[in-house]
């Protein structure tokens, strides 16, 4: 299995490939799965729909710009996997989470959500071997392996953690140690 170790990212996903602790992909996937659907159980009723500022997005919100995000890499480390030479496009965030309808859905479907679409991408990153997690291509300009993706997903999910702890439940590290 590839290691953390033997991938590089852009500079952009640095923070994100950081952030994924464990040193082979399909254990961050695993773990983080688990630590984050725990940790989604735990969040208050009543901060679902809060802003840490104006402009900022609800906790509604950042879950389903996560699953975009999840579904986002899983298709750039599929097209990438799959050798299509073409190169793909970034994606505006901003512009995603403007078009949704996630303040009509229930916590529990987002959650739920959450759950397939990570599930489905354990399922997509095991399914390759080797030589397929080691093969590149361009993504927003840039060049990335199909394993740095796997990395990169577990890394944004963990990132969001600490955001949401942070700005959405005000929680600093040093109360949870």
């Amino acid at each position: 299995m590839i290691t953390r170790d033997q991938i590089t990212v852009p500079d952009f996903y640095q923070g994100y490939l950081k952030a994924a602790k464990e040193q082979e992909l399909l254990p961050a996937l695993r773990n983080n799965r688990k630590k984050f659907l725990k940790f989604l159980g735990e969040i208050p009723k009543e901060r679902r729909d809060y802003a840490y500022a104006e402009g900022k997005w609800t906790l509604r919100e950042l879950l389903q710009h996560m699953i975009d995000t999840e579904r986002v890499f899983s298709f750039r480390a599929l097209w990438f996997a799959r050798q299509d030479p073409s190169p793909l496009p970034g994606f505006d965030e901003n512009n995603w989470a403007k078009t949704v309808n996630q303040d009509k859905r229930r916590w529990k479907d987002l959650r739920e959500e959450f759950e397939i679409v990570r599930r489905s991408t354990i399922c997509l990153f095991d399914s390759f071997s080797e030589e397929q997690l080691l093969r590149t291509g361009i993504s927003n300009n840039n060049m990335m392996s199909v394993a740095a993706f796997g990395f990169v997903s577990a890394g944004h999910v963990e990132h969001h953690i600490k955001v949401i702890r942070e700005r959405y439940l005000k929680i600093r590290l040093e109360e949870v140690l």
